[in-house]
């Protein structure tokens, strides 16, 4: 859900870092899916909490103060890191790293605030499954990006998941009717994905050179900044909603920023990358059970179908590529 542009990231360079890091015991091997089932289902529940969330406070509000909340957070793990493991730099590198560290966090945080608050705003019109569906497919948009703007080549398995991720899209557009019908709640979630696939690419320039924790904090911390400015200038918080809105407030904020992610990082070390990506695509899955579940969401059948179409699209996406023989 929130961090899904830095575990993105994490995800396609554990392909290659993370794949033969420790010898797998059996405990291990199955530990590691059991962390990111755990994520993702947190990740997919995120989405319930944030509509529940709307019921009593605007957006900005929601996004402002979970966000404050997830970067607090994750404060005093960077600073018992970084007690355990001490970084020695010259007064020079130090200089060039703060900076760096700090144009990196402030370009990255500024892509999750967009993403974030249309994703937020969605919710206002569209039920949560609609929103974790179609906010899945930067999943699809990244690498096509990156083929327009760095001409990145990318293989067949790529453009075959984003075909019938536009298929899929169609259909959950079309809902109970004949035709394609993109309302706002639709509109402000595909353009919540084209942001969150900006985030993505942007991470991918600054996540080799910043500590991914301190890079995580700081997005959370931006965002919220910012979406509390936007919060004071076109909303009206008052504390007893966000006080009736803190259990949603705290779950977005705590469990979805940081312990989510956490188990994502321990999980990818023991699970193999395509199977680790796999697993972390069933959020969106997650995302339709719960709203089910809790808030007794309906679609109808061709909007499941649409669903089904572009989770099978996600899965062909991450296939690896069959590598050439030599």
């Amino acid at each position: 859900m929130y961090i899904r542009g830095l575990r993105y990231s994490i995800s396609v360079r554990a392909q290659e870092t993370l794949k033969g890091l420790l010898p797998m015991a059996n405990k291990k091997k199955l530990l590691g899916p059991i962390l990111l089932i755990s994520a993702a289902m947190i990740w997919g529940l995120s989405f319930v909490a944030q509509k529940q969330g709307m019921e009593y406070v605007e957006g900005f509000t929601f996004n402002g103060i979970r966000s404050l909340i997830g970067g607090i957070v994750l404060l005093p793990v960077i600073f018992f890191r970084s007690k355990k493991n001490p970084v020695k730099l010259s007064p020079a590198e130090k200089k060039a790293s703060r900076k760096e560290s700090v144009k990196g966090i402030l370009i990255v945080g500024g892509m999750l605030c967009i993403g974030s608050n249309l994703q937020q705003f969605a919710f206002d019109y569209i039920e949560p499954g609609k929103v974790g569906f179609i906010t899945a497919l930067y999943m699809l948009l990244v690498p096509l990006i990156s083929y327009i703007i760095y001409k990145k080549k990318q293989p067949f398995t790529t453009w075959i998941g984003v075909i019938l991720g536009v298929g899929g899209l169609y259909m959950i557009c079309m809902g109970g009717s004949s035709s394609f019908a993109l309302g706002k709640g639709e509109l402000l979630a595909l353009l919540c994905s084209i942001a969150f696939a900006l985030h993505i690419i942007v991470i991918d320039k600054y996540a080799p050179k910043i500590d991914c924790i301190v890079l995580s904090c700081g997005q959370y911390l931006v965002t919220g900044v910012i979406s509390c400015i936007l919060m004071f200038i076109f909303e009206k918080p008052n504390m007893d909603g966000i006080i009736q809105a803190a259990v949603p407030i705290l779950y977005a904020g705590i469990m979805s920023c940081s312990c989510a992610f956490t188990f994502q990082i321990i999980g990818q070390k023991y699970t193999e990358p395509t199977l680790s990506s796999m697993l972390l695509c069933t959020e969106s899955v997650f995302s339709v059970i719960f709203s089910f579940i809790i808030l007794g969401e309906r679609m109808t059948l061709i909007e499941y179908i649409g669903c089904a179409v572009m989770f099978t699209a996600i899965i062909i996406a991450q296939l690896p590529a069959k590598k050439k023989a030599q």
